[in-house]
């Protein structure tokens, strides 16, 4: 106790904000991500740097692709580089510190007798939609003085104009805007393609080329320009949003400036032919009011960030610790990244997810599956806003299967599946895997909301679904699950026990509907499949693989929903002796997802880490996760999808499939209650499916 209390002086002396017990804090090894989020709005407003320091790389796109950000300061007369790596001849800022959080990215730099921080603010959240949905980061300098003499400052920040085009070549049209005494005195550059091809492209390595990437700043403050960029050939190959600051004197106060980069894409997406605008825009707004609100609110949002990014952090802490909550911060940039959320004709939410770094999928449900935590934590809006679209195109005429779908669309078009047969045909569909992922999270919406009205409305495929469950469910035939990169399997232990837990979700949404009957038959039934489970899945001590593979094992991360539903499907005997066999196959980083080969993905290490409840199973399985986050050499955003023998990315990143790892928050009611409660959006009733 006493070198605790020592350890808190010091710290205190030093005017570190803690947020738990600092001895704790001081023993944790800090979190190198292996990319640093700055901006992260959505799948095409989505810029990294994928370096220690900012300073050590150009910052980019998820994809690798070139979205360059810079900045140079001057201090007394002397140029120091802030962000990127070029000019190579000017010298970086030392930077000294970085912090990520749920809604910033915060440098320190020290130099020349000023300390800086520049800090990144995207506030994403998630109890306001409209400000979620808000495509906009504010870029905050605060000077402070080191030594006792005055300081004059000045700096410059830029943003290159490939921001908005998807490939070199694509013709740039640059504008200037504002700064002229009217309400909202601030210079605002404006970059767009000339062609603005809206909605014309799709895929997964691409980036948008229609919409405007704005950058602003306060007139009275910067001066605004686009300087041309010149190719090789001495021909225009981009201009650069430039705000140049005027010199200030950093003395006894601390200084501050702000500026705000936003991308307004005018229309975010086509669902089924129809082009939907963003949500923020679903009472009229356009780019100048979105400027100006948040202008007008960035006070407001900045207290409301602090607040919300310090009241998560605790929580977090307290579920799984100051290693889990560190990661479950950079998880949360990157989730929000790859989401977007727009506005149907009634003007309500629907939320898509980009399925990043493996087919471009839109609105995929193996990828809602791992997302659901995140939106079940954060309330009932932003869930509903995720399975309405997947819902409501499994209902209509056009899907005709007797088991879910896999996709809308590949992104930004969600106009119908296209994995697999698509529309067309069984072939490597998921109706096993998407057919119970729909059921459990819907079923979850009850759970938290304690009624069955949403349900309710999509009651025939539900039903559809649990009789294809009740029939195929418990040996899956030769197909695909989620994990479709390791291959079709037949018998798939893991995958029925998910068919399992969706038949225990289905009877408890029967009893939630007052259908008592019901609700025992498909209670009844997955307790009888779960003792036969236990049976004919184990391999002495755990379970294999599939059925008729002795001698293999695998992840069953599936059974946490049985825990998150409070099925008591299966008895804890069961998760004990999985949780004890884990560790005798663990490689460095991580436990791999199954025999076959030493990838894991990472939803799925949370997800069987919290299987049994116990803190000392959980740490031994996210611990090594923790060492590889900080060792992996794969410079990209957050790779889910990895080697646990070697730390490499085994091939998907920047996804928001990250949102699994907020499983921890909803095995607590109270923190699951006390996070959902602070929704306020409240969404009502969504307009019908275009024809």
């Amino acid at each position: 106790m006493k070198s605790s209390a020592k350890t808190f002086c010091r710290l205190a002396a030093l005017g570190v904000a803690l947020l738990a017990v600092p001895s704790l804090l001081a023993a944790v090894e800090p979190l190198r991500p292996p990319a640093v989020p700055l901006v992260a709005c959505d799948p095409y407003f989505s810029i990294w740097s994928p370096a220690d320091k900012l300073t050590d790389a150009d910052t980019m796109h998820w994809t690798r692709k070139p979205h360059r950000l810079d900045s140079q300061v001057r201090i007394d007369g002397q140029a120091f580089r802030l962000i990127g790596a070029n000019p190579s001849d000017v010298p970086a800022l030392p930077q000294t510190a970085l912090e990520v959080t749920p809604t910033r990215t915060i440098y320190s730099f020290a130099g020349a007798g000023i300390k800086l921080t520049l800090t990144f603010m995207t506030p994403a959240l998630p109890d306001d939609l409209m400000v979620l949905s808000r495509p906009v980061t504010y870029v905050t300098y605060e000077f402070s003085r080191t030594d006792a003499a005055d300081h004059q400052v000045t700096f410059q920040f830029g943003a290159n104009g490939e921001i908005a085009r998807n490939l070199p070549g694509q013709e740039l049209t640059p504008s200037i805007t504002g700064g002229d005494g009217s309400d909202f005195w601030y210079n605002v550059i404006r970059i767009g393609t000339t062609a603005q091809p809206v909605l014309r492209k799709k895929g997964d390595d691409v980036r948008i080329d229609w919409g405007w990437l704005y950058l602003a700043g306060r007139a009275d403050q910067a001066s605004a320009g686009y300087p041309p960029e010149m190719s090789t050939n001495g021909t225009v190959s981009s201009y650069v949003a430039r705000l140049d600051f005027a010199a200030f004197k950093v003395s006894d106060q601390p200084v501050s400036r702000m500026l705000m980069l936003a991308y307004d894409d005018e229309f975010s997406l086509q669902y089924f032919k129809q082009n939907l605008r963003p949500y923020w825009r679903r009472n009229g707004d356009d780019a100048t009011a979105l400027l100006k609100k948040s202008a007008a609110e960035y006070e407001a949002l900045k207290a409301r960030c602090e607040k919300f990014d310090a009241e998560l952090m605790a929580d977090l802490r307290q579920a799984g610790g100051e290693k889990y909550a560190r990661l479950c911060a950079l998880a949360y940039r990157q989730i929000v990244a790859g989401l977007k959320i727009v506005a149907d004709d009634h003007g309500q939410p629907l939320l898509f997810p980009k399925e990043n770094t493996s087919n471009g999928c839109i609105g995929t449900v193996d990828v809602i599956y791992p997302l659901s935590p995140f939106c079940l934590l954060f309330g009932s809006s932003l869930t509903k806003a995720m399975l309405v679209p997947p819902l409501d195109y499994a209902g209509s005429p056009r899907w005709k299967f007797p088991f879910a779908p896999h996709d809308l669309g590949t992104y930004p078009l969600a106009n119908g599946q296209v994995y697999g047969g698509g529309e067309r045909t069984a072939d490597n569909q998921m109706p096993v895997e998407e057919s119970a992922n729909l059921i459990i999270l819907t079923a979850a919406l009850a759970e938290r909301e304690g009624n069955a009205d949403f349900a309710s409305h999509y009651w025939p495929v539900l039903t559809k679904w649990a009789a294809y469950l009740k029939e195929k469910g418990f040996d899956p035939e030769r197909q695909l699950c989620t994990d479709d990169f390791a291959g079709h399997l037949a018998h798939n232990v893991n995958l029925s026990a998910k068919a399992i837990v969706a038949l225990g979700a289905f009877g408890k949404l029967c009893e939630l509907r007052g259908d008592q009957a019901q609700a025992a038959e498909f209670t009844g039934l997955a307790r009888q499949f779960a003792a036969r489970w236990a049976k004919e899945a184990s391999d002495g001590d755990h379970f294999r693989l599939a059925f008729d593979q002795p001698g293999t094992w695998s992840q069953k991360y599936n059974l946490i929903w049985d825990r998150v539903l409070r099925l008591n499907l299966f008895s804890p005997a069961v998760l004990r002796q999985e949780m004890d066999y884990y560790p005798k196959v663990m490689k460095q980083y991580g436990l791999p997802l199954d025999n076959r080969k030493a990838w894991a993905e990472l939803p799925w290490s949370f997800w069987t880490a919290s299987l049994t409840g116990e803190d000392a199973d959980f740490q031994k399985i996210f611990d090594p996760i923790y060492d590889y986050v900080n060792a992996t050499p794969s410079r990209v955003p957050f790779p889910d999808f990895y080697w646990t023998d070697s730390s490499r990315e085994a091939g998907m990143h920047a996804r928001p499939v990250l949102g699994g790892i907020f499983i921890k928050p909803l095995l607590s009611d109270a923190l699951w209650q006390k996070w959902s409660s602070h929704d306020t959006t409240k969404a009502a009733n969504w307009a019908p499916l275009p024809p």
